[in-house]
């Protein structure tokens, strides 16, 4: 017998061999019809496994994240067959999960795939589906699977084996169809009721340029049909609010091919809308004891060789300039942090000036690959709303907490309400990604886990998502169609004060190495606006927009009042503009509309007589004939309910 503990702690004495399966209708047959996947001490296996030795055992459903990535990565087996079966001779490369979907890399030689193949290859993969096949894993030995793939002469698979120790090799097989794979399948083909094919693209084998150009085929799949069905209208939302579209649309950024990729170009309206957005944060980091810096653009290569990001993001970077000077070279600057280590290291300090708070938008610049560039999301350069706090070890835990005070009133003012925080720890198996010692990260680790309970946040841990340089805190928020995103961040580092020799002086008269907090609750200004702007669907809040109200004279006679009541809003600190081109006011109030300008402020004769405006707001709304106090009032009211005061 042999004792398998349940998340909940319970524990079931079973047979040697029993499988999650069999112990899931040990609990009850409703659970068994449920369970698609299954984790034993931290691996993923089948349901079908059997288990010999005490362990933890969790069963997931199609409701947990991990049965979702079993169901795709399933999906993608089921799509590879499909796909040889309509292109015979294509070359299968590999088939992962991804965080909606899966996809399928394949090189398909004389074949070609586009958008009118997708009907086919759908019905194809569920016809296969509904053959209800068996998962099945095999071990093979390294000679074996050599073979086999050799013999489809897939140059791919070969290579992917040639890499692998002989004995950890395995096959996944159902239906007439194998694939090298490592295992995390549901039970059977039957379970996928519905399954589309979203996209396909250009992927480079293993991601590197200089390999050859294979075809990435995207798809989705569901247990349901209905979630088939509310999946793809989410992605029709999700087209409409596409920020790239927005943003062109209300006119705040563009990008121009002569500037270069992955640069934008921000227009006045854009401009204006990040001033704010940095005022918003720069009057929160007065209050909090923030003193604003400036760094330079560029540093020498030297400065990032000591912080330790050129031998981990070097690959990453612009090539270096060089000067006229010989030997002399420069970067583009890919972070603030050693630029700040610098300016701390400009003076001597006691403990009794700590801690010192420096901030920064400071713009740093990083060589993306082409493929990877998206709109504001993906960028080469970006300014982030940088600052790192340097205390001592006794402030550590004060300091952290305020800043997650600092990043729940960013998140809040902006809507995002609905979040988990992660703390994101070392991969303990992969010491060599991190720099440091273990003593301090485990101290890092621990005060952020501490921070986080005392804040009473909801949060999770994960393995492997730490910087190199140390623990973090981030916050991952949920948008308005569900979709996960990571905004802000909060590191605790001991490693750039030891690298940079960064010293004050204790009450003991000795000197000591203060502890780094860096902290950037936008994370960067683009990829801020980009997912504020989705989330919102461009409807900003109304303290943020760059044009909260839009007057529109009935005729040109009435332009002279029109200009009037500009001033008087102006008086009033609203953002206003006169559309007094010579057009109907019904156009006017469309156009207004596409513009998602919150306020439409109608003046005729009436408005003129009276001298009121008549306020229709954006959406249809008719609030009715006000005075210019009036209207102050209720956009006051309207941004004191979203703006929170910190």
């Amino acid at each position: 017998m042999i004792e398998i503990t349940l998340p909940d702690g319970a524990i079931k004495k079973v047979s040697e061999g029993t499988t999650p399966m069999e112990i899931a209708k040990g609990i009850s047959e409703g659970l068994a019809r449920n369970v698609i996947s299954a984790k034993f001490n931290n691996t993923i296996v089948e349901t079908t496994t059997p288990l010999d030795h005490n362990g933890t055992l969790t069963l997931y459903t199609w409701n947990n994240d991990e049965g979702k990535q079993a169901f795709w990565h399933s999906t993608s087996h089921v799509l590879a067959q499909a796909l040889e079966e309509l292109y015979p001779g294509i070359k299968l490369t590999i088939g992962p999960s991804i965080e909606n979907g899966f996809y399928y890399d394949v090189d398909f030689g004389e074949h070609s795939i586009s958008e009118k193949d997708f009907p086919e290859i759908e019905k194809k993969a569920l016809e296969i589906a509904r053959g209800k096949h068996d998962y099945k894993m095999r071990s093979v030995s390294k000679a074996e699977a050599l073979a086999y793939y050799k013999k489809q002469d897939n140059q791919y698979k070969v290579e992917l084996i040639e890499n692998l120790e002989d004995g950890t090799i395995t096959f996944c097989d159902h239906s007439s169809f194998t694939d090298l794979c490592r295992g995390g399948h549901i039970p059977n083909t039957g379970i996928i009721k519905a399954i589309k094919v979203l996209s396909v693209a250009g992927a480079y084998w293993r991601g590197d340029e200089n390999n050859k150009q294979l075809t990435r085929v995207y798809g989705i799949s569901f247990p349901k049909q209905k979630e088939l069905t509310e999946y793809l209208e989410l992605l029709e939302e999700a087209k409409k609010r596409d920020h790239r579209k927005l943003g062109k649309e209300l006119e705040l950024f563009t990008f121009s091919k002569k500037v270069g990729q992955g640069l934008p170009l921000w227009l006045p309206k854009g401009a204006a809308l990040r001033e704010r957005l940095e005022q918003f944060l720069k009057n929160a980091q007065k209050k909090a004891g923030y003193e604003m810096v400036v760094t330079p653009h560029i540093g020498q290569k030297e400065l990032y060789v000591t912080s330790g990001h050129y031998a981990k993001y070097g690959e990453d970077s612009f090539q270096p300039i060089h000067t006229p000077k010989e030997d002399e070279e420069f970067l583009l600057k890919p972070m603030n942090c050693p630029h700040h280590c610098e300016i701390y290291n400009s003076s001597p300090f006691s403990y009794k000036d700590l801690p010192k708070r420096y901030a920064e938008f400071g713009t740093v610049y990083r060589y993306e690959q082409s493929g990877e560039l998206h709109g504001l999301t993906r960028v080469r350069g970006f300014t982030q709303d940088d600052a790192h706090i340097f205390c001592t070890p006794d402030q550590l835990n004060d300091e952290f907490k305020n800043v997650i005070d600092l990043s729940l009133y960013v998140l809040g003012s902006l809507g995002f309400e609905n979040f988990t925080a992660q703390v994101s720890v070392r991969d303990l198996d992969k010491p060599e990604k991190y720099i440091g010692d273990t003593e301090n990260w485990e101290k890092a680790e621990q005060a952020i886990i501490n921070a986080a309970e005392e804040k009473g946040l909801n949060y999770v841990i994960e393995s492997g998502e730490a910087a190199f340089y140390g623990p973090k805190l981030d916050f991952m928020v949920k948008d308005a169609l569900g979709r996960k995103w990571q905004l802000g961040t909060i590191q605790v580092d001991y490693n750039l004060p030891e690298r940079f020799d960064l010293t004050y002086k204790g009450s003991d008269n000795e000197l000591h190495r203060p502890i780094m907090i860096h902290r950037a609750p936008f994370g960067s200004m683009e990829r801020f606006i980009a997912l504020l702007l989705e989330h919102t669907g461009g409807n900003f809040p109304l303290w943020l927009i760059p044009v909260q109200a839009i007057i529109l004279p009935v005729s040109e006679k009435h332009e002279k009042y029109a200009e009037k009541v500009l001033s008087s809003l102006e008086n009033h600190e609203i953002r206003a503009l006169i559309d007094n081109r010579n057009e109907t006011v019904g156009k006017k109030i469309r156009e207004a509309e596409l513009k998602k300008i919150p306020f439409m402020l109608i003046v005729g004769e009436q408005e003129e007589a009276s001298e009121t405006i008549s306020v229709r707001r954006h959406g249809g709304e008719d609030v009715g004939s006000l005075s210019i106090g009036e209207f102050s009032d209720l956009v006051s009211t309207k941004i004191n309910s979203t703006l929170k005061s910190f």
